[in-house]
């Protein structure tokens, strides 16, 4: 296909939109909180603004860098050796809310499993990218695919990081199944996974709690329940119009992260089911060209990086969106994007710029 002379304008404008609307709900959500506990109503927005413009800068110049040269064993396998020393170390400091998610340098701190996401597809990405024809050979092809993901993904389930971690394996699920793996072995690989997945939310004490929650939260409605019954008060709130930006209650020390994980909550409170479609609607489009660029590409590496790009994002999307309507049990897992968090919104327009410029290619 003919070269195209600049990037995919709509999908950068979707980009653009969510990164501007989620500074405006991080600053909506954590103003009042930023002010009583940091003495600054705008310490955690200028923060996330900070690394949006790092994220926007790693975006320009990475759509204007021929993906290609990341189809190169000297930049993939140091990638994942890299990231799997990061997801290793992260051990070694102090835990935060009992988990070992972030690593850190002087007042840089950084959460490695972020970085395992982009990393993963990269690898996924180079090694399937010819071997398409032996998606048969489970032992030689599917087996040795895996290795690398199920190492990040049992290293950010020690975290603990479920949510994450659930990504990663949909990821991974879904660009083999891509690559032409037959549906017996994902049947298989679910059924291998049961036992894990059975163990990990029903016999840890506080997944268990979570899980019975999500079943019956007035049961405890200021423990367990807790947060299921305040994002739902949230939501409920709003109804279609929204009380108003800034106008939200919810946010007021009766939802818990509403600046990071409920964000989508002070969404549906502040701007009602207008503004929660609209930023559905924005990654649907988002979705859209993603998954476009991929199914056009001929090039099978740039198939596969675009896919895992895309898919990642919206999994993750899906998944923190659930969460706030109930859908799914709660589980601490950002919304791409929109919430607040340094690490998450860099890693994802980085990747964002390597998918941008493989629609430099589509026609």
């Amino acid at each position: 296909m003919a070269k195209r002379v600049g990037v995919d304008k709509w999908l950068f404008g979707v980009i653009l939109l969510l990164v501007l609307f989620g500074l405006v709900m991080v600053f909506s959500t954590s103003a009042v909180m930023a002010k009583a506990t940091v003495g600054s109503p705008y310490a955690f927005v200028s923060h996330q603004a900070l690394w949006a413009l790092l994220g926007m800068i790693a975006l320009t110049i990475l759509m204007r860098v021929d993906y290609r040269l990341y189809n190169n064993p000297k930049v993939v396998f140091p990638a994942v050796t890299i990231t799997m020393l990061m997801l290793v170390v992260v051990f070694a400091f102090h835990d935060s809310h009992h988990t070992h998610r972030w690593f850190r340098l002087g007042a840089l701190s950084l959460q490695p499993s972020e970085l395992a996401k982009p990393v993963l597809v990269l690898f996924l990405a180079y090694f399937l990218q010819t071997r398409m024809h032996q998606m048969d050979d489970w032992k030689g092809t599917i087996l040795r695919a895996a290795i690398p993901p199920l190492l990040f993904i049992g290293l950010i389930l020690k975290e603990p990081d479920l949510g994450t971690a659930l990504v990663c394996a949909g990821v991974t699920m879904l660009i083999l199944y891509l690559a032409g793996m037959q549906i017996k072995y994902l049947a298989l690989a679910v059924l291998a996974a049961s036992p894990v997945l059975y163990y990990m939310l029903f016999h840890v004490a506080w997944r268990r709690a979570r899980m019975l929650a999500f079943v019956n939260p007035e049961l405890d409605p200021r423990g367990s329940g807790f947060h299921i019954l305040q994002s739902l008060i949230a939501v409920g709130t709003g109804g279609i119009r929204g009380l108003g930006l800034m106008e939200g209650r919810q946010k007021l020390f009766y939802l818990p992260e509403p600046h990071t994980d409920f964000i989508f909550a002070t969404v549906c409170e502040e701007l009602g089911w207008i503004g929660a479609i609209a930023i559905i609607g924005l990654f649907c489009v988002l979705g859209y060209r993603g998954l476009r660029a991929a199914i056009l590409s001929t090039d099978p590496f740039a198939r596969f990086l675009a896919f895992g790009i895309t898919t990642a994002i919206l999994i993750q999307a899906f998944f923190n969106i659930s969460v706030v309507l109930a859908l799914v049990p709660t589980k601490g897992i950002t919304l791409p994007l929109i919430s607040n968090g340094g690490t998450s919104v860099f890693i994802t327009l980085a990747g964002l710029g390597v998918l941008l410029n493989i629609t430099r290619e589509i026609d």
